[in-house]
């Protein structure tokens, strides 16, 4: 007894995850994100003062963001889409429009890996498109707010020429920040499926983060002395650029500031100030954001095996049909 007992709960058990493997089948799709990444942070920006979202960006600064993701279907209303991107942001003061940065000088690059986990909600979706009652192209398009984990290593170059150089390790301005951190990625995106397997389409997906040091700039100029190689080592150099701007020789008196330039804003580091204040070098009420908008493309895994429809179609209903066989008398 406890034998046939135990034979029917395998059984029961392997007809359940083979149902459940082919309902999973159906409904997974997988793929690849190709297309571009930008940031807001300090660097960039018009002749205004910062602004959020968008306004501040450099399009002339957009980088790849490309990689791998998988889709799971749970209903008609919400799939769960993981993926893995490789993506580069960058900026530079030369690029802006607001002469205080531009006077600023400075610049960075950061390649950036986002493990990202997001449900998606559909807004509007068309099983036939064209209403054509063929349903051999279906749109969808939805909605998300999901998490991310990301790994960043800012870089800069001195002047924006020759080596770049990691600049965490440096503390340009004497803090030791984390190269891992986590975002919120919100976003839009919608896709069309071809012949119910190929399904190609576009995603907008915004971050917020918790760090104000994708670019490696946030706070005041602070003591070169502090930083490792001190006075005119390469944390110095890479903390303070306006000289190469601003035409300046501190050895020379007399020499004037570049005219196209407001002659009240102080760049560097001044262990005198007269005001107590250190020299503003960014912005720390506003953590960065980055964002990408790409292409994708991906296969839906549909169909059930033959094993399945010979063994368990019964499970969803279907009367199991066997081999007839001819009496003997």
């Amino acid at each position: 007894m406890r034998a046939h007992l135990t034979k029917g709960v395998l059984a029961l058990a392997i007809t359940a995850l083979t149902a459940v493997g082919v309902q999973g089948q159906y409904n997974w799709d997988v793929g690849v994100h190709l297309g571009g990444a930008n940031y807001l942070g300090e660097m960039g920006g018009k002749d205004q003062t910062r602004r959020d979202f968008i306004w501040d960006m450099k399009l002339g600064q957009t980088r790849w963001a490309v990689g791998p993701f998988a889709r799971y279907k749970i209903n008609r209303t919400i799939s769960v889409n993981a993926g893995l991107l490789y993506m580069r942001i960058q900026g530079a003061d030369a690029n802006s429009t607001n002469p205080q940065r531009v006077g600023r000088n400075l610049n960075f690059r950061n390649d950036m890996f986002e493990l990202y986990v997001r449900p998606e909600f559909t807004i509007f979706q068309d099983n036939d498109l064209g209403g054509r009652g063929r349903y051999r192209t279906d749109f969808r398009l939805f909605g998300y707010v999901g998490a991310a984990v990301y790994y960043h290593n800012p870089k800069g170059q001195i002047n924006r020429t020759g080596d770049f150089y990691a600049l965490q390790p440096l503390t340009t301005e004497l803090v030791s920040y984390s190269k891992w951190g986590f975002a919120v990625p919100a976003g839009l995106g919608f896709h069309f499926t071809m012949k119910r397997r190929h399904r190609i389409g576009f995603d907008f997906g915004w971050r917020t983060t918790f760090t104000d040091y994708l670019d490696d700039v946030s706070t005041d100029y602070q003591n070169p002395a502090l930083m490792p190689e001190g006075v005119g080592g390469l944390a110095d150099q890479l903390a303070d650029q306006s000289l190469y701007v601003l035409d300046l020789d501190l050895n020379a008196p007399g020499v004037q500031q570049n005219p196209d330039l407001p002659s009240h804003y102080q760049y560097g580091w001044e262990e005198n100030d007269s005001d107590g204040r250190l020299n503003k070098r960014g912005d720390p009420t506003h953590n960065d954001s980055y964002l990408t908008m790409t292409f994708t493309y991906s296969y839906v895994l549909k169909g059930q095996s033959n094993f399945y429809r010979q063994r368990y179609s019964w499970v969803r209903g279907k009367k199991r049909i066997g081999r007839k066989s001819r009496a003997k008398f």
